[in-house]
């Protein structure tokens, strides 16, 4: 039985040249294309593929958006992001999220379908490539989720003000404290999550989700 896979690229040539490759040796099937995220989702709700092979820029809904709602409804597909982003920012949103495979645009065809084979099995498949740096990312993230866990409510509300650009007297009247109260608070943020200066702050909250930019 071939194995059904459903490409998603805003590129008609990537999507024509995938579907060469993938279809070349008989073992698997391209049963459809999609051109961008609305369109992806709007099909899977009446085709299933095994595989959705997903490409992170896309017009309307973009990959990672795709991704969301395809697991918020439960799809039983398996995932494979095929991207020329190898920056690990979209890397670790994709494993958060629960993708289940993750290779990049120059990779081989037999590398390709070695993933394909991969995730179907019920394996997680990461470009070797990538893997040591999201190792890395991984274990520094547990670091800071430790020291965001040291903060107290009101020290973490500190940090999102300070975060957000706010001065002392501001953070001071927002939560109606006084400006000694909010340096301290701050100096406590400080040596708990090891920076020095606000921007240091405010970089820790935004790789952390603490804020976003959004």
């Amino acid at each position: 039985m071939k194995i059904k896979v459903m490409i998603a690229d805003d590129h008609s040539l990537i999507r024509e040249g995938i579907k060469q490759l993938l279809e070349f040796d008989g073992t698997i099937e391209v049963m459809a294309e999609a051109s961008n995220g609305v369109d992806c989702l709007k099909q899977l709700k009446n085709i299933h593929p095994d595989v959705l092979l997903l490409d992170v820029n896309m017009p309307e809904k973009n990959g990672l958006e795709v991704l969301e709602e395809i697991k918020r409804k439960n799809y039983d597909i398996k995932v494979l992001i095929l991207t020329v982003h190898n920056e690990l920012e979209y890397l670790l949103k994709a494993v958060d999220i629960g993708v289940n495979g993750y290779i990049l645009k120059d990779s081989e065809s037999s590398e390709l379908k070695k993933a394909i084979q991969a995730v179907l099995s019920g394996e997680n498949y990461i470009q070797a490539s990538l893997i040591p740096a999201l190792n890395n990312r991984l274990a520094n993230r547990d670091i800071d989720r430790d020291k965001i866990e040291s903060l107290t409510s009101r020290e973490l509300e500190v940090l999102i003000q300070v975060a957000n650009g706010m001065f002392n007297k501001e953070i001071a009247t927002s939560l109606n404290i006084s400006e000694r109260t909010v340096k301290n608070h701050i100096s406590n943020i400080f040596k708990k999550i090891d920076v020095s200066d606000r921007t240091q702050a405010a970089v820790f909250a935004i790789k952390n989700n603490i804020i976003t930019l959004f």
